[in-house]
């Protein structure tokens, strides 16, 4: 465990000595950064919250593309109902959502503007789906199918290298394939839709795979404010264990629908 630690702290800090040596040789102006909050609220006989922020910088210089996000989701699930002796009214608060992730991708165009190299580096935990960590670092090949003002469409793929502990079971490294489509759409001058999906399947245990999805439709109210609604989806065709015996294993699928602000600057 130690030394898996170790490599993968020397694998994320070399990425980011080169990717901030990238970025020093770009233009100082050329950042366009957003982050958006996104909320969900009910009570009554229960009482329901989910937050959902993230923030994501893109620079574009000369032929080279450096894309950074992070993102938070919580969410939490008050219940209201009698105690054990029906005496009084208690509150049971569950956990429905808490993950954290982080992704950082680098891409040089090699060929006509279309085509590009890349280096992409994800890390995530998710603690209701049982993933204590996960790190995925993906060379690949990328390939512009449509690059036009108002639309674009890209396909990407290549290797990919995990380091991944999930609750309950022992910490896995392993080689995955990656197959990637991006998907931007100017339906207006003021609206914009986004699409992305990514499929990583273990290259000998192709029943092992993990698929995100992603759908976000962004409207304008002004220069810096757009309203934003969001569709997630996490697909793990092998989940995490409960801690309970017998064995029970964790839903597949984790999909998540939210709206809120993004703020641009």
């Amino acid at each position: 465990m130690k030394t898996h630690t170790r490599t993968l702290s020397s694998v994320v800090l070399v990425a980011a000595a080169t990717t901030i040596a990238v970025a020093e040789d770009a233009p100082k102006n050329s950042w366009e950064t957003s982050a958006n909050a996104n909320l969900g609220l009910s009570s009554g006989n229960s009482k329901n919250f989910i937050v959902n922020t993230g923030i994501l910088s893109v620079k574009k210089w000369d032929k080279n593309e450096l894309s950074a996000s992070a993102d938070v989701n919580y969410g939490e699930t008050t219940t209201i109902g009698p105690n054990a002796a029906h005496t009084a009214l208690i509150e049971t608060k569950t956990t429905t959502a808490q993950s954290y992730g982080a992704g950082l991708q680098y891409n040089r165009l090699v060929w006509e503007d279309r085509g590009y190299i890349l280096g992409k580096a994800d890390a995530r935990q998710d603690k209701v789906a049982g993933v204590d960590h996960r790190f995925t670092l993906a060379p690949g090949l990328g390939y512009y199918i449509v690059r036009e003002k108002d639309l674009e469409l890209s396909g990407e793929v290549g290797p990919g290298f995990v380091f991944e502990k999930l609750k309950g079971l022992p910490e896995r490294n392993y080689i995955t394939a990656r197959i990637a489509e991006k998907f931007k759409w100017n339906i207006s001058e003021h609206a914009r839709l986004f699409q992305d999906l990514e499929y990583l399947p273990e290259v000998d245990r192709f029943g092992n795979y993990v698929a995100n999805a992603s759908v976000k439709l962004e409207a304008d109210i002004n220069k810096s404010l757009a309203l934003n609604i969001t569709l997630r989806d996490t697909y793990r065709s092998k989940p995490a264990p409960y801690d309970v015996l017998p064995v029970v294993f964790r839903k597949k699928n984790d999909l998540t629908l939210t709206a809120g602000v993004t703020y641009k600057f």
